[in-house]
């Protein structure tokens, strides 16, 4: 599918002989989306950019994992603006939208403090996506859901990408935008001979379980009971964490009054103490937390690696919770469920799911056991599957390294990939894929501001060569 800018039956590209740059954004969830409104916004020349994605609808990839009317975003509406430099933008479009906003009292002044549902936020999104494509008649943005298989540079510096049904076709800059990466084979969900577990079943009665801790578990934990389902839900989680609560107003940043220590024990009871202190004066951890989480990429980046394993190892899980929170109303409702007991939280590591159950490891126990349940709903974020074609390719020819965790690969703070501290010229991983590097970079506002980053870089290359240097863009 071909669109063009304005709508046109014909894009306009220019003076004629003038080079069209070609870029290729590969996933169309949110941080493939938002890296498209960023390029219509920030380069100015004419381009042609083409968008990778197996799925034939657009998809909001886990930020935006589902349209229900009940989920919400863990952010605020004043932290959610797609324009670079407005963060008023998102509020402004939902005072315009008559619907919304009979239908919600806090417009008085505005909505910046609420938390709206995903669909919401999609549709604002989409929206700013269609203007700023209608707004550019020189660009051309084309659609295809060949899966991309292998990214290969060419001596001229263009980037060759061969998907399983397609031509091959060169492109000057490619964006990796997958999210958390290109999804691993799913576990098998027929059912199994249970003895291959070397397990027995712990429970006789049906019940549904969740697997994770994020804001996704909550979500799907709401929307089982919203549905009518009053069994047993059991909330498995490897170290027993949920999310925090947001405060009822924004909390802002609280500046930490003494330097942060470097050695990460240190780090962690710096911000206790802080936590502590700020409570004991009448205000919130949360405001610690925000503060903190605008040193954490300077913070990571001076950690070395074996402190870095053992933050993932033992404190990551804990740092999520405290990051990840939950508007104050849904925290509030998910105390509610856990007190009366119908639903509750148990620690142990998934292994093999079937249509029957899961099993599990307890911590400190030898063998797995059976967790008969059904339905199972996996709600966990899966990290990125670095053997996959795509991945395993840009591995073995040297475009990219995995970061120093696996969690994905190695990038700076544009997304531009690193090979031994050096940055990959026209290649990007923006969004999750960069997660291990970037701390954060899987939330809303991080991605919004990284895309734009990535396009001002991308906009001064094209500059270059337009100026006569560097390669043909």
């Amino acid at each position: 599918m071909t669109l063009h800018g304005s709508f046109l039956p014909q894009a306009r590209f220019g003076e004629p002989g003038m080079p069209v740059p070609r870029f290729a954004v590969i996933g169309r969830g949110f941080s493939g989306l938002m890296m498209a409104i960023a390029l219509l916004r920030v380069v100015r020349q004419p381009f042609d950019l083409q968008l990778f994605d197996p799925n034939p609808n657009i998809s909001g990839g886990q930020a935006l994992a589902s349209l229900q009317i009940g989920e919400i975003l863990n952010s605020r509406v004043r932290d959610l603006s797609v324009a670079d430099g407005d963060p008023d933008d998102f509020n402004r479009w939902l005072l315009d939208n008559a619907e919304f906003r009979s239908a919600v009292s806090a417009a008085i002044p505005g909505f910046q403090q609420i938390f709206v549902p995903k669909s919401i936020f999609s549709d604002y999104a989409y929206r700013r996506f269609s203007e700023a494509l209608a707004s550019r008649r020189d660009v051309t943005v084309r659609i295809c859901t060949d899966v991309v298989e292998t990214i290969d540079r060419r001596p001229d510096g263009r980037y060759h990408i061969a998907t399983c049904d397609g031509e091959p076709a060169l492109y000057d800059t490619v964006v990796l935008a997958t999210g958390y990466g290109t999804e691993a084979v799913a576990a098998p969900t027929e059912a199994t001979d249970e003895g291959t577990v070397r397990a027995r079943r712990l429970v006789d009665c049906p019940q549904a379980l969740l697997l994770g801790s994020g804001i996704r578990v909550v979500d799907r934990l709401f929307q089982l009971r919203d549905s009518g389902y009053a069994g047993r839900i059991t909330i498995l989680t490897a170290h027993g964490f949920l999310p925090q609560s947001h405060t009822r107003l924004a909390a802002d940043p609280v500046e930490l009054t003494t330097p942060l220590p470097a050695n990460l024990r240190d780090i962690v009871r710096h911000l206790r103490q802080a936590c502590q202190q700020a409570e004991a004066s009448g205000q919130d951890w949360q405001s610690v937390m925000n503060a903190f989480r605008k040193q954490a990429r300077s913070l990571w980046r001076s950690l070395p690696a074996r402190q870095k394993r053992q933050f993932n190892r033992h404190l990551r899980a804990i740092y999520d919770s405290h990051r990840n929170r939950l508007p104050e109303p849904h925290y509030l409702r998910l105390q509610r469920e856990l007190a009366i007991g119908n639903t509750v939280v148990r620690k142990g590591r998934a292994g093999r799911v079937t249509n029957k159950g899961v099993a599990v490891r307890w911590r400190e126990a030898a063998n797995d056991e059976f967790l008969a349940a059904d339905p199972v709903i996996d709600c966990r974020c899966a990290a990125p599957d670095l053997t996959a074609p795509l991945l395993a390719n840009l591995l073995r020819a040297g475009l990219a390294v995995p970061d120093e965790l696996g969690l994905g690969l190695l990038v700076n703070a544009t997304g531009q990939l690193l090979v031994e501290g050096k940055p990959t010229d026209d290649l990007y991983a923006v969004g999750p894929l960069g997660l291990g590097s970037l701390p954060d970079i899987d939330l809303v506002p991080e991605i919004v501001s990284q895309a734009y980053a990535a396009a001002e870089r991308i906009a001064y290359r094209c500059l270059d060569v337009g100026l006569g240097v560097g390669k043909a863009c």
